[in-house]
Formats: C-alpha cells, structure tokens, sequence
C-alpha cells in the first residue's frame, strides 16, 4: 500500500531562477513561457504548454535576466520588452500586497 502512495506523489523538483540563479520552489517563482505557436508570455498556471523558463518576483531578478538576455537564452526566442514591463509590474503589485499585510 505504501508504494502506491508514494507512485502516486510526484516529486517536487525545485527551478532555478535566470536571472540569479538561485533554486526555489515552483510556486515562488514566475514562469514565462514560449508556446507552440512561438508567442512569449507570462504564464500565472505554471501549466501552459510550450517551453518555460523562470524568474524570482524580484525586481532584481528580473533585471539581471534581462540585462543577460537569459530569458531569450532559456526559451530560445527573443523576448518583447513589453514582456518585461508586464513581469516588472506584476512583481510591484506583488511586492506591495505582502508589505500591507501586517
């Protein structure tokens, strides 16, 4: 009985950030990913099909991956700038959520 349950959990693998490199779980990161009809975006699911590559909701984060090209690198597609303003705006939205809530 115990090998069924532990076939059925799936093993939870940590990803790495491209921008610093740094592993954290799937669920702190955000994913951007390249779709089979080539278009690049944000991906709130963590599902979407296609090539993903991820990034910290850091401010930081993001822009070393941009500054290293390595989202374009990770996903093999150049990445629009208004890609980036998106992500860049998500993560202040974030950022300023979790500091209003004392």
């Amino acid at each position: 009985m115990a090998q069924i349950k532990q076939k059925a959990e799936k093993k939870k693998r940590p990803r790495t950030c491209v921008g610093c490199g740094e592993e954290s779980p799937k669920k702190a990161l955000l994913r951007v990913v390249r779709t089979p009809e080539g278009e690049v975006e944000y991906d709130p699911t963590g599902k979407a099909n296609g090539r993903g590559a991820y990034v910290c909701a850091d401010p930081e984060c993001l822009k070393q991956a941009k500054k290293k090209n390595a989202l374009s690198r990770a996903l093999k597609t150049a990445v629009p700038d208004k890609l980036y303003e998106a992500l860049a705006l998500l993560i202040a939205e974030k950022t300023d959520g979790q500091t209003g809530t004392d």
